[in-house]
């Protein structure tokens, strides 16, 4: 495992280079310092994420309309927050809701006649609900949680990329690109359940690289003063890393494909650990790592998201109106132990039936898409089209198009080209952590795509948008080069990403009115359709 960082501009010298120049102390490889300024380092991200907050929340209501599968979770978030559970509706509900009527839910002679049965976990409902409890079954209500959320990610990702490049400019750069995202921005003013997951992965993430950072300088610390290396220290608590377990449950009670991060996360981090006891000159690293640190790790990493899963489910275990909730009554006469057993078989009946229909979803779709065509946006979902009057010709569009920015895309598609040489070439843990993050991500759907055929949709990529924008970022340091590097390299490093940015804010730019719901003319909209066809944009 490599232990080189980024300097404080950008990247630090090869250890070849560093060897003809100065020693450099076991402190500095392996906790390399903050860059500049703590102060700019909180500024600089904030600064960009208010900017991402502003294209999110500006014209938010718009359009008045329930737009793709905010048909499912608007209405099942009201429900969570008015009954504790999901219910069921009545036919016109989506009508009633855009002329602001509750009235939305059926009437049953029997409370267990009204449960509705869904498939996701009740985290991410319980967190639009909180838009409606606030502001209202409406659109800018049920859409406020994921323009809060949306915004947050953009600025947990400058932080972390800032952690990882020792670099606050590629930094506000990865926040940056988020924010000009066009899948990113279309979920984050959209009342589905994606942004929510990818919100928790990322954080998770940030919390793991945090406690990396910790885990090193405590062994730093300890190799000082050590006088012995036969056997290093157990590392503690370590409070980041059940963190980062408390993200990755609520990523879980989210959706259940967080679990192939979990399971990533949790080698990933370990090996972390492992890697640094090598640095610093133990004998026994990955013994050692499993002897100390194992136990510990799968109690947060993995326990902890299990319990977090459980506890989002208060709502279906303490109200009598979810589904399934009765299927195992208890026979013994109101006894609360028995109760409680009754309750648990009746939500794991629950569970095995909801895995049921998560390995059966294949139903045709006129915007489902195959994996290997994601990364090349070949096949976006329209969330939302109408023809309306009021651009100033005969034919008008107002559409909600559910794609990537390509100039990001494409590029973060080089960028992870280049990531995997630079791995091969270095070892470098960033390098490995956003393939393994990206691949985790990305390479499952394949599997139900051969195996089940599963309907899957491009905006299923979400949660891997953070770890390409930091490919991309690990890319430009590369390009940059270290701070001490010639002045005209560092000139026309700057000058290529520059560039970059630039094309990717004038891309997102051309396709602001066809992901923000803005009235156009027809020819317009039919200008931005990059691939035309049944297969294409439209």
């Amino acid at each position: 495992m490599a232990v080189t960082d980024f300097s404080h501009q950008a990247f630090e010298q090869p250890e070849s280079d560093r060897d003809a120049a100065a020693p450099v102390s076991l402190r500095e490889r392996l906790v390399p310092p903050m860059p500049g300024s703590p102060l700019w380092g909180w500024l600089g991200p904030l600064i960009v994420a208010v900017f991402g907050a502003f294209l999110r929340f500006y014209r938010l209501g718009t359009p008045n309309a329930v737009v793709f599968d905010e048909t499912y979770y608007a209405k099942d978030a009201y429900a969570t927050i008015k009954f504790g559970t999901e219910r069921s509706f009545v036919d016109n509900a989506n009508d009633l809701m855009v002329a602001g009527k509750t009235g939305i839910f059926k009437t049953c002679a029997q409370v267990s006649d009204c449960a509705a049965y869904v498939v996701h976990p009740p985290l991410g409902k319980w967190m639009i609900g909180a838009g409606e409890a606030i502001f209202g079954l409406n659109p800018f209500g049920w859409r406020f949680a994921a323009a809060l959320i949306g915004s947050l990610s953009i600025f947990i990702l400058a932080r972390v990329a800032r952690r990882m490049t020792r670099s606050t400019l590629l930094g506000c750069l990865a926040g940056l690109l988020l924010s000009l995202d066009a899948l990113h921005f279309v979920l984050s003013r959209s009342a589905l359940l994606d942004i929510f997951l990818m919100f928790w992965i990322l954080a998770g993430f940030a919390c793991l690289v945090v406690d990396r950072d910790q885990a090193r300088q405590a062994l730093v610390e300890w190799r000082e003063s050590a006088a012995s290396l036969d056997i290093g220290p157990r590392l503690g608590w370590r409070p980041w890393r059940l963190a980062a377990g408390l993200c990755l449950g609520a990523g879980l009670a989210t959706k259940w494909t967080t679990v192939f991060f979990i399971v990533a996360f949790a080698i990933m981090t370990l090996m972390w650990d492992a890697g640094a006891r090598r640095a610093i000159g133990l004998d026994r690293p990955y013994v050692e790592t499993l002897k100390l640190e194992l136990p510990l790790a799968a109690a947060w990493i993995a326990a902890v998201p299990g319990v977090a899963y459980i506890v989002s489910f208060a709502g279906w275990f303490f109200t009598d109106k979810g589904w399934n909730r009765h299927w195992d009554q208890a026979t013994s006469q109101g006894n609360p132990f028995f109760f409680a057993l009754d309750s648990l078989r009746s939500w794991i009946s629950y569970q095995v039936q909801t895995l049921g229909s998560h390995t059966s979803l294949d139903q045709t779709h006129p915007y489902k898409s195959e994996p290997w065509s994601w990364p090349l946006l070949l096949r976006p979902v329209a969330f939302f089209y109408e023809s309306p009057k009021g651009c100033g010709t005969d034919s008008c569009s107002q559409a909600i198009l559910g794609t990537g920015t390509p100039v990001i895309w494409y590029g973060g598609l080089a960028a992870l080209i280049g990531m995997i040489a630079w791995y091969v070439a270095t070892r470098d843990w960033r390098a490995g952590a956003v393939l393994l993050s990206y691949a985790v991500g990305w390479l499952p759907w394949f599997y139900y795509a051969i195996a089940d055929h599963r309907t899957m949709f491009l905006y299923y990529m979400i949660p891997v948008v953070p770890f390409m924008i930091l490919a991309i970022v690990l890319a430009c340091g590369l390009i940059l080069g270290p701070a001490a590097a010639p002045q005209w390299r560092r000139l026309s490093g700057s000058v290529a990403v520059g560039v970059f940015a630039l094309l990717a804010l004038a891309n997102f730019a051309w396709l602001y009115p066809v992901i923000a719901a803005e009235v156009i003319p027809y020819v317009d909209w039919l200008a931005r359709m990059l691939i035309r066809g049944k297969k294409g944009w439209i």
